[in-house]
């Protein structure tokens, strides 16, 4: 997989902004065993970072996916339904074409992998789940190219002993950092098709991924890049990771552009084994690890675990709207900037 730059007229016809377009063509990156676990030496440039999505309507979607009525989102229950018909509200109304086997929707089912301990030993549960990814598609303007995939994962932990947790991090904040960048790519018709995916079941085992790529919706030979985002919407040290550059060395040099433009700072990292780096590998942590598996590129979004993690604290007024309003532009700049250079 490699890189390229698009010309300055293509980008003028996508209607995209110069800013992303004068980038020059990326150096060869470092070898894999030489690269940082993390990036401390890049200059942010904050007084000329890009702005792409509604920070106000940011917000009010994660209050909107946390909230009460939606009962924390589990996978199988009348408030993820809720959860997943709300999306598609939004996914109709931002003007994506619908990319399910039922509309927007991908229902599928799938058994607990969980088991009850018995004297005589263990058994499965034998419980069963119905879920179902929100999926919508905006078609590129160079029909010669292959497919960008963003996702981000709406089902949380749900209710337990009668207390909603409402996942407000994890992960209505990529969610809606998903759906600001379905309204920009609206706006700004992309060079690559974009099919953007709320995916159901993440904490259940990664279902809805591996239901996606299990269908002939998305065909992993035809995707260039996959964009995962989980868990963006706060840091108390205004960083994020970028998680995948280990695997596709090639994706630096892209994020280390997208970082000049930024106001959070781009960390490399946790995408490789413990031993060497001192950090978890999160390769397989969220809904990227089945692309991976199935030979696709990714890049993982996501800050670090804090003590609101899985937790009923995980709340939108612990949301950070400065640095979510950051990250979601960075976020944002790294999908387009992605669109011009991938082929």
């Amino acid at each position: 997989m490699g890189t390229c730059v698009r010309s300055l007229a293509f980008a003028a016809l996508a209607g995209h902004t110069a800013l992303v377009a004068q980038a020059t063509t990326p150096t060869q990156a470092a070898p894999v065993d030489t690269l940082p676990t993390a990036t401390t030496d890049l200059v942010l440039d904050a007084g000329a970072a890009a702005r792409y999505v509604d920070r106000e309507q940011l917000m009010r979607d994660v209050e909107t996916l946390a909230a009460p009525e939606f009962e924390g989102r589990r996978t199988g229950t009348p408030g993820a339904l809720r959860a997943r018909q709300w999306l598609v509200s939004r996914f109709e109304a931002i003007g994506l074409v619908s990319g399910g086997t039922d509309g927007y929707v991908q229902p599928f089912r799938f058994g607990d992998h969980e088991r009850i301990v018995t004297p005589r030993g263990s058994r499965p549960t034998g419980r069963e789940y119905s879920g179902g990814n929100v999926i919508g598609s905006l078609a590129g303007l160079d029909s010669g190219t292959r497919t960008l995939v963003v996702t981000a994962h709406y089902d949380h932990l749900g209710i337990r002993d009668g207390v909603v947790y409402p996942g407000a991090d994890d992960n209505a904040s990529g969610v809606s950092v998903l759906l600001a960048a379905a309204r920009y790519f609206v706006r700004n018709p992309p060079r690559h098709t974009i099919v953007f995916a709320a995916l159901d079941a993440e904490e259940l085992g990664l279902r809805g991924a591996r239901a996606l790529l299990e269908s002939p919706l998305v065909s992993p030979t035809t995707v260039a890049l996959h964009v995962n985002l989980d868990m963006v919407g706060r840091s108390d040290r205004d960083e994020i990771y970028a998680a995948g550059t280990s695997h596709a060395p090639w994706l630096r040099p892209l994020l280390q552009d997208v970082q000049r433009r930024a106001s959070v700072r781009i960390l490399f990292g946790h995408d490789r084994p413990l031993a060497p780096t001192g950090l978890e590998d999160w390769t397989h942590a969220s809904d990227h690890g089945p692309f991976h598996d199935a030979g696709v590129p990714f890049v993982y979004f996501g800050v670090e675990d804090h003590p609101d993690y899985h937790a009923v604290t995980d709340t939108p007024g612990r949301i950070d709207p400065r640095f979510f309003g950051d990250a979601a532009d960075m976020i944002v700049d790294a999908i387009l900037t992605s669109d011009l250079r991938v082929e």
